[in-house]
């Protein structure tokens, strides 16, 4: 959950999540270090009044800079398309959950049980209850169980909206007539907090999306119950 004047990202809740905030050090290092390098230069051109013939004409130097950049990008692009396609890949998702984007609620559908399925809509600010969050809570939860494969499809009945768990490291486009997929492992339980992210109407900032990971034992007293209130 983020806080007031948070700079950074949220704590990671799964492995991938994980994997983000890492590469978001690794290249902020290396923009600090591009930064530095430049204004350096700057600061050193602007004050200082001599001139060397050998630096302002030099095929030592060109050589360096070309080559250098090429080599920064590699150093980026290579954990950024490893980090792509683990997000890409999904293998034998332990559950398997649809969730539908309409204006401006989620439907949820567990697809391996025929019978649970649920609206999740925003709670209003009068209704909240001390220590839930305005324009953030939910009057049903999508359940899920911790450090197992979740695998998410998500659809849009109306318009284009888009399915985003900061704390998760998912975010997905929800395309009416198309069925994407993501997945996920939540790495430890918790209640983790997510919004639309595409800008899909005039209550596009009222259809929030909350996760709640329960150990296996919880998640299978709640889908009993679920079953049962069917």
């Amino acid at each position: 959950m983020a806080h007031p004047a948070q700079l950074g990202f949220q704590d990671a809740a799964s492995p991938v999540m994980e994997e983000l905030l890492h590469f978001h050090d690794h290249a902020l290092m290396i923009v600090f270090l591009i930064s530095t390098l430049v204004l350096y230069i700057i600061v050193a051109m602007v004050t200082t009044k001599l001139t060397n013939m050998y630096i302002l004409d030099s095929q030592e130097i060109e050589i360096i800079w070309t080559i250098l950049p090429a080599i920064i990008l590699i150093l980026i692009a290579l954990p950024s398309l490893r980090i792509l396609y683990l997000m890409d890949e999904i293998n034998n998702p332990h559950l398997t959950v649809k969730a539908i984007g309409h204006q401006w609620y989620w439907s949820y559908e567990y697809t391996d049980y025929q019978e649970i399925a649920f609206d999740s809509y925003m709670v209003p600010t009068q209704d909240l209850s001390p220590g839930q969050f305005r324009l953030l809570e939910v009057d049903h939860r999508m359940v899920l169980p911790t450090e197992a494969p979740i695998r998410v499809l998500v659809t849009a009945e109306d318009v284009l909206h888009s399915w985003a768990v900061p704390a998760l490291g998912v975010k997905m486009d929800a395309v009416p007539g198309r069925l994407n997929q993501t997945a996920f492992i939540a790495s430890r339980p918790g209640i983790f907090y997510g919004q639309c992210s595409e800008i899909c109407g005039a209550n596009h900032s009222f259809m929030p999306i909350v996760v709640e990971a329960v150990p296996l034992k919880h998640f299978q007293d709640w889908s009993t119950l679920m079953l049962e209130d069917a």
